[in-house]
């Protein structure tokens, strides 16, 4: 059920909410947390899709707020429950001039009581999202270096604060998981030296090659490739010991191959992760994640070192 609110307010929008999840007999009773997207321009439907995937393992309340504030004064509003938005409510409001001034007063009026609430900026983010009028309000704020347009690595670690966290991230799991099996397995030989090769469209090769640097405390080249010539995405994790190189490298975006001294060469699943995967790993844990925070410490020393080192 999707019903238009047009020149309305958040009361207007509050009560007609409570009807509407009446009349199709749907609760919120079950919801677990409230997820803000906060955007301006045109509504994004695939982050709307990707929430209301979520929403299947966290039922949640989801607030998409657009903002414009060049327009006239005036609030829009558009409500979506049951089958049209999944295992949640969606409220989508287009705040409009003045109105879009006072954005936490907006979202406040409509949050779930006593639920956590997260921040998600699928595209443009604040400098500190902590800081922001709508990151106040929210245990986890969730931000993405590879949008369009996204924010440089310099700017998320110097305006990081514990809560925050980016997708760039969370689409590393998958890699970190193979790569510790491969160092749980025998040979049982300290790593001497590392590189990670990708795209330099891809704001994950820097991180990972931060948390490997952080986690086995050795050398490790990141090496980034021009977009123009290669495809976005990691390429490669080569991992140095004594008895030879383990090289894990992408063959294409479901598959990568494994190579080891002595071993055959095993063609693994590797997927490029998905935005509703990313995003619902990320709701799963709305608390400080200590380790994305010391990765970007790690990842803000190897830029200054690199950068020493250009500079001598």
């Amino acid at each position: 059920m999707i019903e238009s609110l047009p020149d309305t307010t958040v009361s207007a929008v509050t009560r007609r909410l409570v009807s509407m999840r009446q009349e199709s007999g749907v609760s919120a009773l079950g919801h677990v947390l409230t997820l803000v997207i906060s955007a301006s321009g045109e509504l994004d439907e695939s982050a709307i899709a990707a929430a209301n995937h979520a929403s299947s393992e966290h039922p949640m309340r989801v607030i998409v707020l657009l903002s414009r504030p060049e327009a006239e004064n005036r609030l829009d509003a558009e409500i979506r429950v049951g089958a049209d938005a999944g295992a949640s409510d969606v409220i989508v409001l287009r705040a409009s001039g003045e109105v879009a001034s006072g954005v936490e007063a907006l979202v406040t009026g409509l949050l779930l009581p006593d639920a956590p609430v997260a921040v998600w900026w699928p595209e443009e983010a604040p400098d500190r999202p902590g800081a922001d009028p709508l990151g106040r309000i929210g245990q986890r704020r969730i931000t993405d270096a590879a949008a369009p347009d996204g924010s440089a690595w310099d700017v998320r670690i110097s305006g990081y604060s514990a809560g925050d966290t980016d997708l760039a991230w969370t689409r590393l799991t998958r890699w970190r998981e193979y790569l510790a099996a491969v160092l749980d397995e025998p040979p049982f030989e300290p790593v001497t030296a590392v590189e990670v090769v990708g795209s330099e469209a891809s704001p994950s090769t820097e991180l990972l090659a931060a948390w490997l640097e952080l986690a086995l405390g050795v050398p490790t080249k990141c090496t980034l490739l021009d977009r123009a010539l290669h495809a976005e995405g990691l390429h490669s994790v080569t991992l140095t010991r004594q008895s030879g190189d383990a090289v894990l490298k992408r063959l294409s975006p479901v598959h990568a191959a494994l190579s080891q001294p002595g071993q055959p060469t095993h063609q693994i699943v590797l997927p490029r992760r998905t935005l509703s995967e990313c995003l619902a790993e990320e709701l799963r844990g709305l608390g400080e994640d200590v380790m994305y925070g010391r990765v970007l410490e790690q990842l803000a020393r190897s830029r200054a070192a690199r950068t020493t080192h250009t500079d001598a």
